[in-house]
């Protein structure tokens, strides 16, 4: 059973920068595409950035577009998302997920999920 594990989230200032790691461990992955979702409080899970395991090839949410990137490390089985330029509207909890559907920005393409890292951007 593959399991996703993040790190790297916290408390930074508007402006400041984190960088987010996924570990995946157990195992045979098999999934096509990494991903980041994120979860504001009372608000439902968005897309933020998805990259192909093997073409190296991104995908962003147009909020992400120009402030985060999304990388991996196939042979650490690590995915990363770092984020520029923080906004308090980037605050939630931040959810990498790996799957082999073809439509990135949908949960449903995913079938593997870490247990979220907490991102909150102060003012």
């Amino acid at each position: 059973q593959v399991q996703l594990v993040e790190s790297g989230g916290g408390l930074v200032q508007a402006g400041g920068s984190l960088t987010l790691t996924c570990a995946a461990s157990g195992g045979s992955f098999g999934s096509t595409y990494m991903a980041w979702f994120r979860q504001a409080p009372g608000k439902e899970r968005d897309f933020v950035a998805a990259i192909n395991w093997i073409a190296d090839s991104p995908w962003y949410a147009e909020s992400a577009k120009g402030r985060f990137t999304i990388a991996r490390n196939n042979a650490k089985r690590t995915g990363y998302l770092h984020m520029y330029s923080l906004k308090p509207e980037d605050t939630a909890v931040y959810y990498c997920a790996a799957g082999s559907g073809d439509r990135v920005a949908l949960q449903a393409s995913y079938n593997y999920w870490g247990q979220g890292t907490q991102v909150t951007v102060s003012s």
